[in-house]
């Protein structure tokens, strides 16, 4: 156990800014004169709305999105939206194209599969989704109402580095890199991402979505999973103290130069850690070089019995959260926009000095 903040390299919940949760920590037990806690007060009072409308206002700074994109922040985790999406687009008889490139995006498949007939335009199951599969093998139909792809895998560590090709409007699982890179609006239909890895805490997703994609959702849906009702009005009591962490982490995003200026950021962590591992005897990298994760590096080590003691020492360290997903094992360093450079820089002194005490180095014995 420890009082004071460590390197926190978590999937999710991850990183939130060191200054965001200490500004949050001050205005906890009174907000802003309001004479209670910002958990306590009306989601329809004039303070809450105010802090709505300033996320939804530093959203749109961010993403120079303009007045046809509505921006919701719903319940439910990125998992209601693999739901939620094709019962509202996915036409009776019609069809969608799925491109499945990890766990998440097989799930999004299979819930659409629940409501209709997806199409299964691509999968990277053949190669342990190590892989993002070229488009040039996509199989997609013509008829297709929408794509939906997930930008960023994060237990495979796999990342899109460019924006697919398609007819029809794009809809993009983004949680785990959301507002990490720009993003070509003119391609989508609706992005949603759960805030918990980049721009908030666990309990609410923002969902953006075009406006002539809204108008042409399903008819007859169920109150509270239609889009609409919640492009319309606060139909519903919003996760209040998310949002309001939200709207923090996006001043905070703003004042390091934007999407931009976070980018380079993210590029230099990435870029450190992929070094690291490349240059070493021990650690090997998971996911295909041209299709790596700027947000979660993947990695094993060659031999595979020192994994629980790199694990060990690793959190003895104060680096925490490395073990990778229960399902594939190995390690996971997720390195998100608030995870600073200062954290990757410490991770990657301890592996070389794990490397070099295990006797794997390559110039271990010089």
């Amino acid at each position: 156990m420890s009082s004071e903040r460590l390197h926190n390299f978590s999937a999710g919940p991850a990183s939130l800014p060191q200054e965001v949760i200490l500004a949050a920590k001050r205005e906890l037990p009174v907000y802003r004169g309001t004479g209670a806690s910002v958990m306590e007060i009306s989601h329809r009072s004039p303070a809450y709305t105010a802090i709505e409308a300033s996320a939804r206002d530093r959203l749109r700074r961010l993403l120079g999105l303009g007045d046809k994109w509505h921006i919701l922040f719903l319940g439910g985790g990125a998992s209601m939206q693999f739901h939620q999406v094709p019962l509202n687009f996915l036409p009776p008889g019609g069809t969608a194209d799925y491109v499945v490139t990890g766990t998440w995006a097989r799930k999004a498949f299979v819930e659409a599969a629940k409501l209709g007939r997806p199409n299964l335009a691509a999968s990277g199951e053949e190669d342990n989704y190590a892989r993002i599969p070229a488009q040039s093998k996509w199989q997609q139909r013509e008829d297709s109402r929408y794509l939906h792809y997930c930008s960023n895998n994060t237990i495979f560590g796999t990342q899109f580095h460019r924006t697919p090709e398609a007819d029809c409007p794009l809809v993009c699982d983004a949680s785990s890199d959301f507002l990490s890179h720009p993003i070509d609006l003119d391609r989508y239909g609706l992005i949603y991402a759960g805030a918990q890895k980049n721009i908030g805490p666990a309990g609410v997703t923002v969902v953006l979505i075009r406006d002539d994609f809204l108008n042409n959702r399903n008819s007859g849906l169920p109150t509270m999973l239609d889009y609409g009702t919640h492009a319309a009005k606060c139909f519903n009591t919003p996760p209040v103290y998310a949002v309001y962490m939200v709207e923090k982490v996006l001043g905070w995003l703003e004042a390091q130069g934007g999407i931009a200026g976070i980018q380079g950021i993210n590029t230099q962590k990435a870029g450190l850690l992929y070094d690291a591992i490349d240059a070493s005897e021990l650690y090997r990298g998971v996911a295909h070089y041209d299709d790596r994760s700027q947000m979660n590096v993947t990695f094993r080590l060659t031999d595979p019995a020192l994994e629980p003691r790199f694990c060990v020492e690793a959190n003895e360290e104060g680096l925490l959260g490395l073990k990778g997903h229960r399902s594939v094992g190995g390690m996971r360093a997720s390195i998100y926009n608030a995870c600073p450079l200062e954290a990757v820089e410490a991770l990657v002194d301890f592996m070389r000095e794990f490397e070099c005490r295990s006797g794997h180095a390559a110039d271990a014995n010089v």
